[in-house]
């Protein structure tokens, strides 16, 4: 549908574009103004849920596993909460490491403030960076700043602290940031982990339920110590101008599942790349997962989601724009929904995933037109003449290009590409050459093809 403009508005952007025209040091502000640190170029994620990564379930026992992740292609270590967590009103056992009791501790389950940050220089030296998840909608009950401050906290219409409204989240209560003295208190934390720890930045926990200047207040703050990275749990375009380098694709992961279940067809992520392309920036890196902590405990495995699709999906997530997240047990097949408030940890075994997930890193790292945000490329669609069951794109620029076809059906599917623009030589992604033509081609069930060109 054509876009109609009113002859007045057409008048007023004429006249408004004449006169910066004019003006030859007129530059238009971007969109997103801050600075993604060089090292989030090509990055992947790795969310470490402590207490369940290891049998040990602490700092020391994961810091043994950093070069297995610097082997796999990792770049960004995600630590779920480190903080002490809340007696009063806990869930299960050992609680939940969202409800927060003290923002400078550490959770001596997890260890000690020694053992983080031999974690964070184990990490540094190997080359990889290390984010934080941190909290800051809401604490713990027993949260002394609720004694101390109790100003900083939401009221109830009874004048009580309360929790996150109409959610189950009954350990927590919410904080109140129209106090100044509550903002001035979370920013010079967050500063105190990056300046004293070597943090690189933070995960941040419903980011969107937090006014986004504080977050924008917040960067400023510690970019005054280094560059960071900030991934916000919310899907919103506008926490990226001053504030996040990333924001969670929670409607990625919606399509994704449907499609696998068969609830939708292909062309769903036709809608979904369509709205990414046109109302997101560039610059925006929105994360792509199979699976994370929420997900697993509460929605299910990746087994139960995503069934026979598991691989394909894995594939499309990396070679599609958004930054790659893979979470702690994918690369070991997990296949159990890993208890939130109790100890139970990740059975480790060999399925095969590891060496999977590395070579898609791999296959990322090597052609920028993959890379995350302003580094990589668009995508362009290329037509088909199977819709319903085949997802076809390209990304490229200058002599880079990757071509990728997903079939994305329970049934094997034949096709013919109907644009002239792959057509080429090309490497495939398991190192053949392939000439990509107008010819019909097959992909078997849940079958893809990734072909690379430099």
């Amino acid at each position: 549908m054509k876009k109609i403009i009113s002859s007045a508005i057409a008048i007023s952007v004429f006249a408004f574009c004449g006169a910066n025209a004019q003006n030859a040091n007129y530059t238009p502000k971007p969109y997103v103004q801050l600075k993604n640190p060089s090292w989030t170029k090509d990055a992947v994620i790795y969310q470490i849920n402590t207490r369940q990564f290891t049998q040990e379930g602490t700092f020391k026992a994961a810091q043994k596993q950093l070069p297995r992740l610097k082997s796999l292609g990792i770049d960004i270590v995600w630590l779920m909460p480190i903080h002490p967590i809340g007696v009063k009103n806990r869930k299960g056992g050992l609680g939940s490491p969202y409800s927060v009791k003290d923002y400078y501790g550490v959770n001596p389950e997890f260890g000690t403030k020694e053992d983080l940050k031999n974690f964070v220089n184990e990490a540094h030296k190997l080359g990889m960076h290390v984010i934080l998840d941190l909290v800051a909608n809401h604490t713990s009950w027993d949260n002394e700043m609720a004694t101390k401050h109790p100003d900083w906290y939401e009221h109830d219409w009874k004048g009580n602290f309360h929790p996150t409204p109409w959610f189950d989240w009954s350990d927590i209560i919410d904080l109140n940031y129209e106090n100044p003295s509550l903002r001035k208190y979370m920013i010079d934390m967050m500063v105190y982990w990056v300046k004293n720890y070597g943090i690189d930045g933070y995960r941040a926990d419903v980011a969107g339920a937090v006014p986004t200047d504080f977050w924008e207040s917040a960067r400023k703050e510690m970019e005054k110590v280094k560059p960071i990275f900030m991934l916000g749990e919310w899907q919103q375009r506008d926490l990226h101008q001053k504030a996040f380098d990333a924001t969670y694709a929670w409607d990625w992961h919606k399509t994704a599942k449907n499609v696998a279940q068969g609830k939708a067809d292909a062309t769903a992520f036709h809608g979904y790349y369509s709205e990414n392309e046109s109302a997101w920036p560039l610059a925006a890196m929105r994360m792509n997962y199979v699976e994370n902590h929420d997900s697993n405990s509460w929605e299910g495995t990746m087994n139960e989601n995503f069934g026979d699709a598991q691989k394909a999906i894995m594939a499309l997530q990396f070679v599609a724009e958004g930054i790659p997240m893979i979470y702690n047990g994918e690369e070991a097949c997990n296949n159990k929904r890993l208890e939130f408030f109790e100890k139970d940890p990740i059975q480790w075994k060999e399925c095969g995933h590891e060496a999977y997930l590395k070579k898609l890193i791999d296959f990322k790292t090597q052609n920028q037109v993959l890379w995350n945000g302003k580094w990589g490329a668009r995508m362009i669609k290329v037509e088909n003449n199977n819709p319903q069951k085949i997802f076809s794109f390209v990304r490229m620029s200058g002599k880079n290009k990757v071509l990728a076809v997903f079939n994305l059906s329970k049934e094997s599917a034949t096709f013919r590409l109907t644009d002239d623009l792959p057509i080429g030589k090309y490497t495939d992604f398991d190192g053949s050459n392939a000439i990509v033509d107008h010819h019909e081609m097959m992909l078997p069930a849940w079958g893809y093809s990734l072909y690379s060109m430099h």
